[in-house]
């Protein structure tokens, strides 16, 4: 006789391991597969942050600037729109800062030293009132972290979200933070300052030598 066991308790066993080497596979491939809109993460692509109200509301930052009818954006900040961190609304960020010297703050969430600086440029920001734009710009995709830095900074200036780093790249900065982009009236850029500063009078001394406004 035979030792061998018959065809028919071995075929059992073999197809029900090769169903179960077959959803193996499947699973594998749909945990490895890129993550479309469902906000996982395809590290190539910048997927949107879904704030809630709520968190904006907690911010509670100040509106972003506005065009004047008829303004036109010149200069390399031209053609950039970035969402308003207030509200995620669209903001022309040349038009919206044409006629008025600005100071645009490149910051984002995890760095330390813009931490340190942005109360400073909020005090300076109403020292100076209306005679200059102060912008804050967050340099990262992620606006959730964002809101919730600046909430815990108590810091309400207007920001925009630059998550792909777009005013870093126009106006040839370097990729480091934080940045200060000093802005004419006329859209031009008249410095780049590549560091933090490290109180209200460094920033309105910068900004007075530089932009020509006394604060």
């Amino acid at each position: 006789m035979s030792s061998e066991p018959s065809s028919g308790k071995v075929a059992g066993p073999a197809w029900r391991w090769g169903i179960v080497g077959v959803i193996a596979v499947v699973a594998l491939a749909v945990a490895l597969w890129p993550r479309g809109d469902d906000g996982e993460a395809n590290p190539g692509r910048q997927q949107p942050t879904g704030v809630s109200s709520a968190l904006r509301a907690e911010a509670g930052l100040a509106a972003c600037p506005q065009p004047a009818a008829g303004a036109a954006g010149n200069g390399p900040l031209a053609g950039i729109t970035l969402e308003c961190l207030a509200d995620g609304r669209p903001v022309d960020l040349a038009a919206a800062m044409a006629g008025k010297p600005a100071l645009l703050n490149l910051w984002a969430y995890w760095c330390a030293p813009c931490a340190q600086e942005l109360p400073y440029l909020q005090q300076y920001a109403r020292r100076a009132a209306n005679a200059i734009t102060v912008l804050t710009v967050h340099s990262d995709p992620d606006e959730a972290k964002a809101l919730s830095r600046l909430t815990g900074l108590t810091v309400k200036l207007p920001g925009v979200l630059d998550g792909d780093s777009r005013v870093r790249a126009a106006v040839g900065a370097p990729a480091v933070l934080p940045i200060s982009v000093l802005v004419r009236s006329d859209g031009s850029v008249a410095e780049v300052v590549v560091r933090a500063f490290n109180g209200v009078e460094d920033i309105a001394n910068t900004v007075a030598g530089e932009l020509g406004v006394a604060a």
